[in-house]
């Protein structure tokens, strides 16, 4: 039989309990997540209440049915769908189906504000990788979570009580921007850049929490040449956009971190803006350390992106190009 005549397999199924307002949630404003969940998958959903018939390659539909039924179930307690939340879960739809469900073996971080999931096989090993290890290496583009899910782990060790302070540090190098023509000293200067570790702490924390520890300096955001001549004990040290250090920088890094400290160095060896002909310390180290023990590494890439999916086509393209240039160079 020709393949163009195969009739779509179809798959009914009724939501429980019956509940207008999480149907609400679930379908999203004119059914946006229902629309988004076709596009992506390639189906065709239609539903009365709570009765759902979906249409298309039977695995694509099965999974669409497990996407459908998580996503109900996020909706109690007055939860909300969005579509970055849908997007997350379609991810995970590439992964056998037991590895997309949340199972009791699943790292879960908590914090003030709540619950945080790791989200896909890679987001998982990477937090377990950081509960493990003393120092941790999280390298990937954009978008991968992980410097959120750094923050993450070290709220909850610090709510926890198993550190005494966080340090969030960064080196001073943006993408051709210049520091000095910035208002303000080092401290406030490298503030900016700062801000994507800001954001994620008061997510975690809420905002006058946040401000109170670090006027107490339990909370510390300060740009990586503030290192210099410390031993860090009792910490949790976070070392972001870490392409950026020299190999110097990043061997006076990891030689401050004392006795029950743990420290995650994130970075994307990608975007690197140091000066031409300089090599990059997280480049550097990762070929030095590699096998060492007590040191975690974990390497995302375009499929690991959380954020819009058109971020994880544009990392692939330029991946694409990058590689096709390396090629032309060496013929």
């Amino acid at each position: 039989m020709n393949a163009l005549n195969v009739q779509p397999e179809t798959l009914q199924f009724d939501l429980e309990p019956v509940d207008a307002r999480r149907f609400a949630e679930l379908c999203g404003q004119f059914n946006e997540h229902l629309k988004q969940i076709e596009k992506r998958l390639g189906i065709r959903i239609s539903n009365r209440s709570q009765h759902f018939e979906l249409s298309g390659e039977l695995e694509t539909i099965k999974a669409a049915e497990n996407v459908i039924q998580r996503l109900y179930g996020e909706t109690t307690a007055n939860n909300s769908v969005t579509p970055e939340m849908v997007h997350l879960y379609l991810q995970e739809t590439g992964m056998d189906q037991t590895e997309a469900q949340q199972s009791q073996d699943d790292v879960v971080i908590k914090t003030r504000k709540g619950l945080i999931r790791p989200r896909g096989k890679n987001q998982q090993h990477y937090v377990r990788t950081i509960l493990e290890n003393d120092i941790n290496f999280g390298v990937g583009p954009a978008g991968t979570g992980k410097t959120y899910l750094a923050v993450a782990c070290a709220v909850q060790a610090l709510e926890q009580e198993e550190v005494r302070r966080i340090l969030l540090v960064r080196p001073a190098v943006e993408a051709g921007e210049k520091l000095g023509f910035l208002p303000g000293d080092l401290a406030q200067k490298i503030d900016p850049y700062l801000r994507p570790l800001y954001d994620a702490l008061y997510e975690m924390l809420g905002f006058d929490r946040v401000t109170r520890l670090i006027e107490k300096n339990v909370i510390e955001v300060a740009p990586l040449a503030y290192m210099r001549g410390r031993t860090l004990n009792n910490a949790f040290i976070i070392l972001d956009e870490s392409q950026n250090t020299t190999t110097e920088q990043m061997k006076m890094f990891l030689t401050r971190i004392g006795f029950g400290s743990t420290a995650v160095i994130t970075g994307d060896i990608t975007q690197i803006d140091l000066p031409r002909n300089t090599k990059s310390g997280l480049r550097h180290a990762l070929e030095v350390l590699e096998g060492v023990n007590g040191i975690g590494s974990v390497r995302f890439n375009s499929k690991d992106v959380v954020r819009h999916p058109l971020v994880q086509r544009i990392v692939e393209a330029y991946d694409r190009y990058e590689n096709h240039m390396e090629q032309g160079q060496q013929k």
